[in-house]
Formats: structure tokens, sequence, C-alpha cells
């Protein structure tokens, strides 16, 4: 078992997983998610009218926080070099759909951290949100392409 599952040691403990001796490639990852609110809201956050300012530009910084702290959040992850952090939030059809791309020339892949930078994003358009509506909900978070690294490239269904 502690074979297939890497960060197992064979005392039954957990470790970091040694990249050391892993090729460096040019990995790229892209994820996607979204947060669905009632119309009024997203009326409001069109219109910029909200009690915090601006809520899709703070939370396209914390994305790129997010993908760039992601070892801090997740355990047994790596710090990698992120080389570019791109993430975008659109408004429309019942709520924000947040999109990121993260790109790094590693041993690791940045699937982790592209799924980290959307939730980011996500849970602070919610946080800039609350106080017109709790009942927010993120939803379809989830990776849509990753590249590079042994196990090739990984292409999510439509």
């Amino acid at each position: 078992m502690s074979e297939h599952l890497g960060h197992l040691s064979p005392g039954g403990g957990f470790h970091m997983v040694g990249v050391s001796g892993k090729r460096v490639t040019h990995r790229v990852a892209r994820a996607e998610g979204s947060i669905r609110m009632q119309a009024g809201t997203l009326a409001r956050l069109e219109a910029g009218d909200t009690p915090k300012g601006s809520v899709l530009a703070l939370a396209q910084v914390a994305g790129i926080m997010a993908a760039k702290r992601t070892f801090e959040l997740v355990p047994l992850a790596h710090p990698v070099p992120l080389e570019r952090v791109e993430v975008t939030l659109v408004p429309g059809d019942g709520g924000v759909r947040c999109e990121s791309t993260v790109e790094a020339t590693a041993r690791t892949g940045v699937e982790l951290e592209a799924l980290a930078a959307v939730t980011g994003a996500l849970l602070t358009v919610y946080d800039m949100l609350k106080g017109v509506e709790r009942g927010m909900e993120i939803t379809g978070v989830r990776l849509l392409f990753k590249a590079g690294g042994r196990s090739g490239t990984y292409e999510a269904r439509q």
C-alpha cells in the first residue's frame, strides 16, 4: 500500500515524497470553479454596488496569492518556484466563473497550485459578498488540464 501511496512511509507515518531524482520539466495546469449566487447579488456585483469594494480585483489577487502559498496549505506539498499565475473571474449566468493557469519549470507539478488559486479567489468572492448573501455556493472546482512531468498530459472531459 505505501508503494502506491507515496506519502506513506513503511511504518505508516507520513513523509514528503522525494523529487530530487525527477527531471526538471516545464509544467502547466489549468483549473476552474464557480460561485453561484442570487440574481440580486450578482446584479450588485456587476454594478459595483458592494459593501467591501472591488470584489473581482481583490479575488484575483487572492487567487494569485493562494497559488504562491499552496505548500503552506497542503501539508505534504512541495514549494514550487512559480513562473506564471493567471486568474480570471467572469460574472454571468447565475454567478462568477473562475479559471486559473499556473506554470513552472520544476521537478513536480502545479495542479495543486491551480486548484488553490481558484479556491482562494472564490472564497474571497464569498467573503466580500457575504454581507449581501450568505447562501452562495462554491461549485465545480476541478482540474481542467495539466502538462509536463512523467505522467504527461491530462485533459478533463467537457
